[in-house]
């Protein structure tokens, strides 16, 4: 049975900067931060990030938007999922798209269905933060995909901070700066390898 969803992906504040900053269509696939109402885990591996979310809070949080969130985690559930996706990539004539802006990778099951829509696409460039890396290993990744592990999680230890492409948040701009990591809390794109050969990157708490 197909899940119906109003919409399946939008532009979050920060994309739609970042969309009219760079001259492209981006935006963002997100489901519940942390678990659904009903308790079901969508961040199987959030570790001390769990506390400071961005995604807990804000429009996050907001009456209207926490049903739309559940509806988008039901659909990935459902059968259709991959060419509900196919679709809606296409019919938006998205460039990137930045998968969970909210939650993450909750299985590997969950992880095959994304790999399947990336070859289907293969000239869309898709890329998300995750601490779901180690669901990952072993997984042939498409080349129009970019992982970002984000430290924080049960998994920090898995991140080789010298050689992985990987998040780490700060409290200030000029600690950033200093631990030599480039900067991605205004531009998305600047996390991705195909705007930023620096691994390191940096956001700032908020």
């Amino acid at each position: 049975m197909e899940t119906k969803v109003k919409s399946i992906c939008t532009q979050n504040s920060k994309l739609k900067k970042t969309s009219k900053e760079m001259g492209v269509r981006i935006f963002n696939f997100g489901i519940p931060a942390l678990e659904t109402p009903e308790g079901k885990r969508t961040c199987p591996f959030a570790g001390e990030c769990a506390k400071f979310c961005y995604a807990q809070k804000g429009a996050y949080s907001w009456g209207n938007v926490k049903p739309a969130f559940k509806a988008r985690y039901m659909l990935t559930k459902d059968e259709a999922f991959v060419e509900l996706m196919v679709q809606e990539v296409t019919k938006k004539k998205m460039e990137y798209l930045r998968i969970h802006d909210s939650g993450d990778y909750y299985s590997r099951g969950y992880i095959a269905k994304w790999i399947e829509i990336m070859k289907r696409l293969p000239e869309v460039r898709f890329y998300s933060y995750t601490k779901s890396h180690s669901l990952f290993e072993g997984v042939d990744l498409p080349e129009n995909f970019d992982m970002i592990k984000s430290e924080g999680g049960k998994h920090d230890d898995r991140i080789n901070a010298e050689v992985d492409r990987h998040a780490r948040v700060f409290k200030t701009k000029e600690e950033l700066e200093a631990a030599g990591y480039t900067d991605a809390s205004s531009n998305d794109l600047l996390a991705t390898k195909w705007f930023n050969d620096n691994n390191k990157v940096g956001l700032i708490l908020h």
